[in-house]
């Protein structure tokens, strides 16, 4: 089934309200192209026509937790090259506290692991984990790495916080579907600065337990073995979400019979009430399938 499919049920949400953003990476195509090649994605396809598509996915949005992905990139880089030891205590500071999702922000501890930290901000998006974690590395590490990747438009903007007044980032991140995509692309091909690092990334995303958008409506089970060889049949996915005001978002990596990188983002105007809200829910659950069924086509199941 062409990625083209995928343009098409992105498209479906042209009458909403909202701006959906979609970015796909077939990454066993024969001609696939390096994932930093430039893509005209004006009419809703790329280039090559096969090997990836992109719907709205040069535009730059909220992303949310998403963005997370850049900083476990960047120390998973670190933990590769010995610049930091997976063992290493950080001891959370009460700044790094904040609400929303995860756990850590309601636990009595305070020291914990690097690598404690990495698979609390990836399976639960842990977002006092995620402060601990910014502080160690710092935002200017997040940008260079940005830069060494190409993604030109991930920006992580501040820590994540409860409640921002005048002064501060009115977002934690800003982002396209399209850099989102790469980054996960880089990790599959093991070219996010060096295999280890590369699988290290995928193996944190792996453990995600949000699996209420893009995999929504995909026969799948989070928990299977073997990742990232499927068993005959079967469909496995690795990513992480996104929640904010006016966004959701979901990034990552779907492997069947074609492994297929891929970002959907929505946002929209949050007084326009939850109908629409539920509509952007809907629009990355349809997303999601398409893509599902472009991974592991009927008769392959």
């Amino acid at each position: 089934m062409s990625l083209a499919r995928v343009a098409a049920a992105a498209g479906r949400s042209a009458a909403l309200p909202l701006v959906l953003s979609v970015s796909a990476i077939d990454l066993d195509a024969t001609h696939a192209t390096d994932c930093t090649d430039g893509i005209d994605s004006t009419d809703g396809t790329d280039s090559a026509g096969t090997d990836r598509i992109g719907f709205h996915d040069e535009v730059v949005l909220p992303v949310a937790s998403t963005a997370k992905l850049l900083l476990l990139a960047e120390i998973a880089r670190r933990l590769d090259t010995g610049e930091l030891h997976g063992d290493k205590t950080v001891d959370v500071l009460p700044e790094d506290r904040a609400g929303g999702t995860g756990l850590l922000g309601r636990l009595g501890r305070t020291g914990w692991t690097v690598e404690d930290l990495c698979w609390l901000t990836a399976s639960v998006s842990d977002n006092t984990a995620t402060n601990a974690l910014l502080r160690l590395v710092g935002r200017d590490a997040t940008a260079r790495l940005a830069e060494r990747l190409a993604l030109r438009d991930l920006t992580l903007h501040d820590s994540v916080r409860d409640v921002r007044g005048p002064g501060l980032p009115p977002v934690f991140a800003t982002g396209t579907a399209r850099d989102l995509a790469r980054l996960v692309a880089h990790a599959a091909r093991g070219t996010m600065v060096s295999a280890g690092a590369s699988a290290r990334l995928l193996q944190w995303m792996r453990a995600n337990t949000d699996h209420g958008l893009v995999p929504a409506l995909v026969a799948h089970d989070p928990y299977a073995p073997g990742f990232p060889a499927p068993a005959p049949g079967a469909l496995l996915i690795a990513n992480k979400t996104g929640t904010d005001t006016g966004v959701r978002a979901d990034v990552g990596l779907l492997i069947g019979t074609r492994r297929l990188a891929y970002a959907v983002v929505a946002h929209w105007d949050t007084a326009l009430g939850a109908s629409t809200e539920r509509a952007a829910v809907h629009a990355l659950r349809d997303v999601g399938r398409t893509l599902a069924d472009c991974a592991m086509p009927p008769d392959h199941v």
